[in-house]
């Protein structure tokens, strides 16, 4: 199978880690390391116990001499007993060290990834609205999972292995030089035929697993699209399952196939690699043979199987800490990308010293108001109009005039620029974020609700709230009565977005929330402009007692609401091209005067003025 998360394995980095290598300065590693901090007590034992893990590790090798030389060689039963016994007992010991080893690296790793996800999700959650909009959702996410789940890798393998293959393979040249140093020359004269195969056959293997994991990447995209909701509905719709399923049998065949190329690859690998290992240990018999039959009658038959075994506990650290780089580059690679979210500074912040007033009213006053996201299309120009307290502005125009983007600015999801936006009478730049958010509900057209229950989403707008308050918040907002049809009433669960309601109910709910949350300004952005008619009526008897009692701002609703209003906006090409009543708006004979005869003058036809939308006509 493909490698996790694309990796091409060790040894050799993919084009685009080798064209994006990160610049490694003493300030990425200071900050690195800054996060180690923390545990420095338990890092210490951790590098305590790989010391002494890898020490007890190389003894047996040093022990099997003793068994041979003063046990069998000597025929000396208690020196055979002796040595075995002190063999098991310091194999067991350096194991037990090991797990303890093993389990305060983990211990470290997992505190240091809670950590930076905490400060991750805090971080995120001060972003602006702009992030999340100019930024792509999947890179966030992964930045927030894999990459930081990648830390806890980079600390329990790649740190761990650095500073214990560097340990292992000290000890086992002091050990094999302190025995005999010439033998133990020939033993490194052989190291560079171990590591060549790992270079020469790796690149053709991981060719193969990149191939693999595109093939993979390939068939995760099939199942993502015909899978999904909207994906089956579109199959089922044409009868496409036959030429779906065929084109994912090809797809999973030719991933197969490679495969199983990668897997003989391997294999053909761990044998060249075998033939080569078993080169070393024959030339230290051969090299020690020579010298104890021909010139030193010293050296004994112990010594040479203490080499040959240390040579052996040399393969794996050597090889490892050559292809560390590849590891050492990716992790560096990770470090960056986390601390580049870190670095970007929240747009939206709380002023020195913001306001929190004891009350709000709701007043709103726009003063001169420029806005832009991008400096060549201003979307906003010299905006000013006042909302005063317990009145009730309509805003209409043309789709992609600036209405939304106009009351995005007033609990500063966007700041203006140029300009103020007044929140009684205060800007908002200078009012607590937290203070101004909770006076100032909205609801849109495009209700969001978490997959939970119904209870739970309600709850999210006043967690403390009783049963009592829920089911009136409900019936003011004209959804208890669906609600209470349900089996499981207000523990219904809602599914993924709301997936399990339909349009109008989620919309219902969405306006139960905000009465919960009872804000000092209301403002309905298109509630109902993609409802049918019944579900439009339901919502709008719902929305216009409120209208009345508090202030608050409307875009684009039905006749009879926008006729309800104090004041019409009319917004075109960013700028208010007209404002009045809507008897005033008539008669001017303006852009509200075509807007009126091409659309509401349609719901005066009915008892029940109806004001729906179908597709290519203009919004209001």
């Amino acid at each position: 199978m493909p490698p996790p998360n694309g990796r091409l394995g060790p040894g050799y980095l993919t084009d685009e880690e080798k064209k994006n290598r990160p610049k490694v300065t003493k300030g990425l590693i200071k900050r690195i390391f800054s996060y180690l901090k923390p545990y420095r007590l338990q890092l210490v034992f951790v590098l305590a116990a790989i010391l002494c893990s890898a020490v007890l590790t190389l003894l047996p090798s040093v022990l099997t001499g003793r068994i041979i030389d003063d046990g069998l060689i000597a025929q000396n039963m208690r020196a055979l007993i002796f040595y075995i016994l002190l063999s098991f007992g310091v194999t067991l010991l350096a194991n037990l060290i090991g797990i303890l080893e093993s389990y305060l690296n983990t211990w470290i790793a997992q505190h240091i990834t809670f950590d930076m996800r905490n400060t991750m999700y805090a971080h995120l959650q001060k972003m602006s609205m702009r992030f999340f909009t100019t930024n792509n959702q999947g890179d966030i996410i992964t930045r927030m999972t894999s990459d930081i789940s990648g830390v806890q890798q980079i600390i329990t393998s790649t740190l761990t292995s650095i500073i214990s293959n560097a340990i292992t393979l000290t000890v086992a040249l002091i050990l094999m030089f302190s025995e005999n140093w010439k033998l133990a020359l020939v033993g490194i004269a052989v190291v560079p035929l171990f590591v060549l195969p790992t270079r020469s056959a790796g690149k053709r293997r991981w060719s193969i697993t990149k191939r693999s994991q595109e093939a993979s990447d390939e068939i995760n995209g099939i199942l993502n699209e015909t899978l999904s909701v909207s994906g089956q509905l579109l199959v089922k719709q044409f009868s496409m399952e036959k030429r779906e399923y065929d084109h994912y049998e090809s797809v999973n065949r030719r991933m197969i196939g490679l495969n199983i190329k990668e897997s003989m690859a391997g294999r053909w690998f761990r044998m060249a690699l075998g033939t080569f290992t078993s080169i070393g240990p024959m030339l230290i018999y051969l090299v020690g043979g020579i010298i104890m039959m021909r010139f030193d009658k010293t050296i004994t038959v112990g010594q040479i199987s203490v080499l040959v075994a240390l040579l052996g506990k040399m393969y794996m650290p050597v090889n490892q800490l050559l292809n560390i780089q590849v590891d050492w580059i990716r992790s560096m690679a990770m470090f960056t990308r986390i601390f580049d979210y870190y670095d970007m500074k929240p747009e939206i912040e709380n002023a020195p010293g913001a306001i929190i007033p004891d009350s709000a009213g709701g007043e709103v006053e726009f003063r001169n108001v420029r806005f832009y996201y991008d400096p060549e299309r201003e979307i906003l120009h010299d905006i000013s109009f006042t909302l005063s307290k317990g009145k009730c502005i309509a805003i209409v125009g043309p789709s992609g005039s600036g209405k939304s983007t106009l009351i995005n600015l007033i609990p500063r999801f966007y700041d203006v620029i140029e300009g103020s936006v007044l929140f009684d009478g205060k800007d908002v730049r200078e009012l607590d974020l937290g203070f101004l958010r909770e006076n100032i509900g909205i609801v849109s057209q495009e209700t969001y609700l978490f997959n939970g229950t119904i209870r739970d989403n309600l709850l999210y707008a006043k967690p403390d709230a009783t049963e009592a308050e829920l089911i009136e918040a409900c019936k003011r907002a004209n959804i208890y009565d669906f609600i209470e049809k349900q089996d499981t009433g207000l523990d219904t669960i809602v599914g993924n977005r709301g997936l399990k309601l339909s349009g109008g109910e989620k919309q219902r709910i969405s306006i139960a929330r905000i009465l919960l949350k009872d804000p000092a300004l209301m403002i309905f952005d298109e509630a109902t402009s993609a409802l049918d008619s019944i579900s439009e009526q339901k919502i709008q008897d719902a929305i216009e007692p409120l209208i009345e009692s508090r202030t608050s701002i409307l875009i684009a609703h039905r006749l009879s609401t926008i006729l309800a209003a104090d004041e019409i906006l009319v917004i075109k090409d960013g700028e208010i091209a007209e404002r009045g009543t809507h008897k005033e708006l008539v008669g001017a004979g303006g852009v509200y005067a075509q807007l009126y005869e091409t659309q509401f003058s349609k719901a005066t036809e009915h008892t029940q003025p109806d004001f729906t939308y179908s597709e290519g006509e203009s919004e209001i």
